[in-house]
């Protein structure tokens, strides 16, 4: 990803006037190293499938594929940009973030109101080239960004409990509130896993150090409960789940007769 020597945008619109005045406004833009403009999806979605964009200004109403399908279909790509809708209607503003889009600007698009788009933009860019190159995995997304509603909040992985699943997102469960974030739960094992969290079910991860005790469903299985709740834990990671509990009490206890 580009994103530290200028972002790569996309922008797509069907009205000339309206790509021609939201491309001049990128390219003044100091975060912006480069635009392409598309003037149907049809043509957006060949230009990323055939190169690389850190981010997308997407319109929503377009004859054929609209724009909310246009988003919905990017967001299942590997490397998906980053989408943002600019649009003449805000009714669609919670179907918008509902598929991942850090940001809805309506037209006429204001300078001030597409440079806050842009310093999203460029955060969410920047956490994927750390996670990307970090040398370093126990510190790979140490803080994860939550875009909501236009607002972005940072959730530390010392306060995840435990994570569940969603579809192509996963939700953090911490004692303040669990956070929707966009990325599949295989690659979040990938980088916490290092750091004591747990797969223990193919929906979710645990950390051990919020694991308080292990009990018996109703059925016979287990739980591994902790203090937001219990996570269930299937029969394939029920032994890891144990193995890696003991080695921890035991590196815990080996650490506190050294410091004593």
């Amino acid at each position: 990803m580009a994103a530290a020597e200028g972002l790569r945008v996309l922008a797509v619109d069907d009205a000339p006037l309206a790509i021609e005045e939201l491309c001049r406004l990128l390219r003044q833009a100091p975060e912006v190293a480069e635009v392409v403009a598309a003037d149907d999806p049809i043509s957006a979605l060949k230009s990323i499938q055939a190169e690389h964009f850190d981010a997308v200004f997407l319109d929503i109403s377009m004859p054929g594929l609209d724009g909310i399908e246009l988003a919905s279909l990017l967001s299942r790509l590997n490397d998906p940009p980053v989408i943002v809708f600019v649009t003449a209607y805000d009714r669609h503003a919670v179907t918008a973030y509902g598929i991942g889009a850090v940001d809805y600007l309506l037209k006429p698009v204001r300078a001030e109101r597409l440079a806050m788009a842009l310093t999203k933009v460029k955060r969410m860019a920047l956490a994927e080239v750390v996670a990307e190159q970090s040398a370093d995995p126990p510190d790979a997304l140490a803080v994860v960004p939550v875009e909501a509603a236009g607002r972005t909040r940072y959730v530390r992985r010392e306060d995840v409990r435990f994570v569940e699943a969603n579809g192509d997102y996963v939700r953090l469960h911490t004692p303040a509130a669990a956070h929707l974030v966009r990325m599949p739960i295989s690659r979040l094992e990938e980088y916490w896993s290092p750091t004591g969290f747990v797969r223990v079910h193919r929906g979710f991860l645990v950390s051990l150090r919020a694991v308080r005790e292990l009990r018996s469903d109703a059925r016979g299985g287990l739980l591994a409960h902790t203090d937001l709740g219990d996570v269930p834990v299937s029969r394939r990671h029920a032994r890891e789940l144990r193995e890696r509990l003991l080695r921890a009490t035991q590196d815990s206890e080996a650490d506190t007769g050294r410091r004593a």
